[in-house]
């Protein structure tokens, strides 16, 4: 359950949302945040106009009804009714209901035949639970994937609903079960490679997130050559020396503001 005293509404990017019970709180945590500034959407857009974005696991809905004030046609999908309730919301607040569809899915199943986008986007429940773990509340699954069976899905089927020049996007956090997370991109036939990476100030530990693209086998393939982004696994071998640097210079994003949240594990709000 949700605490009771959490407010009700919220800002972020210089707007006002709707908070309803049961729905990951994005102020208690720096990943939507971070989900903006990889996808450009936080001030200045770098999404196409007209395009169409599916995202997975839409919470209150801030990054699909970003997407729609850009100018994007958007799908906001989440397993958790009072998630897609908040974003119908929070799209009527901000006067694109016409450009927002929110449905109660999981993961690609309420999708219609045939859909497709230009952007696929998912911030994923990175803590990574025992495959038999049973969800104590609706809330939970915002922030816990039990056997990361939702991963699997996302990297198995996400390519499936892009157009031919479309893209699949995971935001992932070193939290996560990084080595587990690669592991199954190879069974499915993917690659992962990075394009973004993000470290912030969690507590006392500087953590780092990741925007990673899926690629479907052979396109990976023919790509492996050319990329410039390093293994996610290498992210493991800079983890001590940004420890060690977490007591000299807490990490800043660009208007030198610090970011600070609790552990995952103790975001109940």
């Amino acid at each position: 359950m949700t605490n009771p005293d959490r407010p009700r509404t919220f800002s972020m990017v210089n707007r006002e949302w709707d908070l309803l019970d049961e729905v990951f709180a994005p102020t208690y945590s720096p990943s939507t945040g971070i989900a903006l500034e990889f996808l450009g959407l936080t001030g200045t857009n770098s999404l196409t106009p007209s395009s169409s974005l599916l995202e997975i696991g839409c919470g209150a809905g801030v990054i699909a009804i970003q997407a729609a004030l850009a100018g994007c046609t958007t799908v906001a999908a989440d397993i958790n009714e009072n998630a897609v309730e908040n974003t119908r919301l929070n799209a009527q607040r901000h006067g694109v209901s016409d450009r927002v569809t929110a449905l109660h899915s999981d993961v690609f199943d309420a999708l219609d035949d045939g859909a497709r986008f230009d952007r696929i986007f998912w911030s994923s429940n990175y803590v990574l639970a025992p495959a038999d773990y049973t969800y104590r509340s609706v809330h939970e699954r915002a922030y816990v994937d039990a056997g990361y069976r939702t991963h699997r899905r996302y990297l198995e089927e996400a390519v499936h609903h892009r157009t031919d020049t479309g893209s699949v996007l995971l935001h992932f956090c070193e939290r996560g079960d990084i080595a587990g997370l690669e592991r199954i991109a190879e069974e499915c036939g993917r690659e992962l490679r990075v394009l973004r990476r993000r470290t912030v100030l969690e507590g006392q530990d500087l953590i780092e997130h990741t925007l990673l693209e899926v690629l479907p086998g052979p396109l990976a393939e023919a790509e492996r050559g050319s990329r410039t982004s390093e293994r996610i696994a290498a992210s493991g071998a800079r983890r001590g020396a940004r420890r060690d640097r977490a007591g000299a210079a807490p990490d800043r994003n660009r208007a030198g503001a610090r970011l600070t949240v609790t552990h995952p594990h103790a975001l109940r709000p």
